[in-house]
């Protein structure tokens, strides 16, 4: 018996929305950032379209942006720390899983490690972990640093980091602990194990003080597409979230990471690649154009050119007007390689102008954008989902809470229908409903290995 493969789905939920105008629009709740109402409203309307997951991105400072015109008009400055939030929220849902953000670069494994499996206690199972090495180099001067470290390096302390993460979250075995009262013995102490690590960027004993979650480990995900990026998400992520804008580059995408996996022993199952995807929903393609074009009529022109300055790090642009031509963006960046590397390409397939790129960017940041009929948005993404360039989306409401309700009442029916979407949650963790293995214990694996005999 086969079972039919289904789509998976995020919900990339972000304040007032995704677009960068989003809490101008009369729909939208201004003070959303800081309203925890607000996100108990949008996470239950996940759970009731059955998605897998709500994603909360997160950066440890304001965004990397020196233009006083932009910041001041920026509604998503101000805004809860994930995994509390998310540890509020578990209690209130039952079955979406919760993806926080977290920092390799300026966060330490063994606290990082604690508050991850304690979000997995509280949520029964459904926490993950958003890998980040953080581009923002506003960062760095948070934590006492001059500057921000190079792009390579993040790269190196994030693999190593992982590691540790992991090692920690084994500390105990899953049956460690007995609770027996009448002998008196709380856990039996040849299940603990004290990690002892001593690397290039960390030195960290153990053991972890929180019992081993329930999914083994909260799910792995990650968001990067550099080389090292990919390299990386081969190697640790069981989901990735990226930004591709053609069908051609999400299935150049899917194909180079899956075929990484192999290096690491790691089967195709293994990761889930989930492309980010801003779409404009209206019952008809024309209620959908007008929705799309009223959001861009409220991108102040002072934020347009502090989105171009802040791409084009370096160089003037005062002799240019909106109306002409891109010229070739910065060759590299300590930033976001990937986001430079997509802006890039949108610049480079030409005749882009200026007005064009800035408007690309305040919508979904170089993410795909879609507009349509229901029927046309689930035609777009089942394309992409049946062709070799995604194992579901991370969908990117340009407003919220409305645009989340559009999809979840107008899209989820239409994909539900041609049976590329569940119709009720598979599972109880969020590795279960994923289609994910739960790992195994890294320390009662070597004991075992040990203990073998050769006959």
């Amino acid at each position: 018996m086969t079972t039919t493969r289904k789509l998976r789905l995020g919900a990339f939920i972000q304040a007032t929305g995704h677009h960068i105008s989003a809490w101008r629009h009369p729909d939208s709740q201004a003070d959303a950032g800081l309203n925890f109402e607000h996100y108990k409203e949008i996470t239950q309307t996940a759970e009731r379209g059955l998605f897998d997951a709500v994603f909360l991105a997160d950066s440890p400072s304001l965004q990397d942006n020196s233009e006083p015109e932009v910041l001041k008009r920026n509604g998503k400055l101000a805004k809860f720390e994930p995994v509390t939030l998310f540890s509020a929220l578990a209690p209130l849902t039952k079955h979406i899983g919760f993806v926080a953000t977290a920092s390799t670069t300026y966060e330490e494994p063994y606290t990082l490690a604690r508050k991850f499996a304690s979000l997995d206690y509280l949520s029964n199972g459904r926490a993950a972990w958003n890998v980040v090495t953080t581009g923002n180099e506003n960062a760095a001067g948070n934590f006492g640093l001059e500057h921000h470290p190079e792009h390579s390096q993040r790269y190196e302390r994030a693999e190593e980091f992982v590691e540790v993460v992991k090692g920690l979250w084994d500390s105990w075995e899953d049956d460690a602990f007995i609770r027996d009262k009448e002998s008196g013995v709380y856990f039996d102490p040849d299940k603990l194990h004290t990690l002892n690590y001593k690397g290039k960027h960390f030195s960290v004993q153990g053991p972890l003080n929180v019992g081993r979650p329930p999914q083994g480990y909260p799910v792995i995900v990650q968001a990067g597409a550099s080389e090292v990026g990919r390299d990386l998400a081969a190697q640790t992520a069981e989901v990735i979230f990226t930004a591709n804008q053609t069908l051609e580059d999400g299935q150049e995408f899917y194909a180079d990471v899956k075929g990484r996996l192999a290096k690491y022993g790691r089967q195709l199952d293994d990761l889930k690649i989930m492309p980010g995807v801003f779409p404009v929903i209206g019952r008809t393609e024309e209620e959908a154009q007008e929705k799309y074009e009223f959001l861009q009529s409220l991108i102040h022109p002072s934020v347009a050119w502090g989105l171009l300055k802040t791409r084009y790090k370096g160089i003037d642009l005062s002799g240019y007007s909106l109306d002409d031509l891109a010229p070739p963006l910065p060759s590299d960046t300590n930033g976001g390689k990937s986001r430079l590397k997509l802006l890039t390409d949108l610049v480079n397939r030409g005749n882009l102008t200026l007005r064009q790129l800035y408007l690309s960017v305040a919508t979904a940041r170089g993410h795909r954008t879609i507009i349509g009929s229901p029927e046309s948005i689930a035609d777009q993404l089942e394309e992409w989902f049946s062709n070799g360039a995604a194992d579901g989306f991370n969908i990117m409401p340009p407003i919220l809470p409305t645009g989340l309700d559009d999809f979840v009442n107008l899209v989820i029916p239409v994909l539900q229908k041609r049976g590329l979407f569940r119709t009720e949650y598979e599972g109880n963790t969020l590795r279960e409903n994923l289609g994910l293995r739960r790992p195994g214990n890294g320390f009662a694996a070597k004991q075992a290995n040990k203990s073998l005999v050769v006959v």
